[in-house]
């Protein structure tokens, strides 16, 4: 577990309440249109794509605030139908996993979980994930970094 500081970013951003059993779905859905976005504005990429949770649930049932966000280069306007969004920088606890998504959670949030658990810190009801390197929903074999928001 490493304590850092997340950088400061402009994102172009959908919100969606959901469960984790529709995340795959959701972000199928949404990322598509996010690209069609920044290629109809003539918008800039500048970092890994990202999902941001609010108080993410331990089941997945339970209905959670979920954003998917492609980092963008603050443009000089925005008109457009989705959102640009200012990411304030934020203190987090971060592990990077490498592997499929069947074992993120098994072995890259449950260990991070419990070092915080176990550390001084609190949690502050976000969480990310950034997608270093994604190879599609089928690979054995991605670099996701799982990030804990903290609150002290």
């Amino acid at each position: 577990m490493q304590i850092i500081e997340t950088p400061d970013m402009w994102v172009l951003s959908i919100s969606r309440k959901l469960t984790l059993s529709q995340i795959k779905a959701a972000a199928a859905e949404c990322a598509p249109l996010i690209e069609h976005e920044i290629t109809r504005h003539n918008l800039q990429k500048s970092g890994s794509w990202l999902f941001i949770a609010h108080h993410l649930p331990k089941n997945s049932k339970t209905l959670f605030d979920w954003q998917i966000c492609c980092p963008v280069m603050k443009p000089d306007s925005y008109d457009g139908a989705l959102h640009l969004l200012h990411l304030e920088p934020i203190i987090v606890a971060t592990r990077n996993h490498y592997g499929s998504l069947r074992t993120l959670f098994t072995q890259g949030y449950a260990p991070l979980i419990r070092e915080i658990e176990m550390s001084r810190h609190d949690f502050s009801g976000e969480s990310r994930e950034i997608y270093h390197d994604w190879n599609g929903s089928v690979s054995t074999y991605h670099h996701i970094e799982i990030q804990f928001g903290l609150s002290r």
